[in-house]
């Protein structure tokens, strides 16, 4: 996405951007990471988890990162 389009969107007020996995996938998939989180508890506060691209990709990667627990939150729009 190009600053022209944050910056129209910032006057827009339609400023809701969310990370994609793809970016997630790229960043997490290094080798320091899979040490790092192996054993651990992970915790995901979100606005609705439900739609979370970070809640996804630790879902989906839960066994391969080894990971203890994984926990996700969101705010209730009910």
């Amino acid at each position: 996405m190009s600053n022209a389009n944050l910056n129209r969107a910032g006057r827009a007020k339609a400023d809701e951007f969310y990370t994609q996995l793809s970016d997630i996938e790229r960043e997490l998939e290094r080798d320091e990471y899979r040490a790092f989180f192996s054993g651990k508890v992970v915790y995901c506060n979100c606005g609705d988890w439900r739609q979370s691209q970070f809640v996804r990709y630790f879902v989906d990667n839960f066994a391969a990162l080894n990971l203890k627990k994984f926990i996700a939150t969101g705010m209730n729009s009910g």
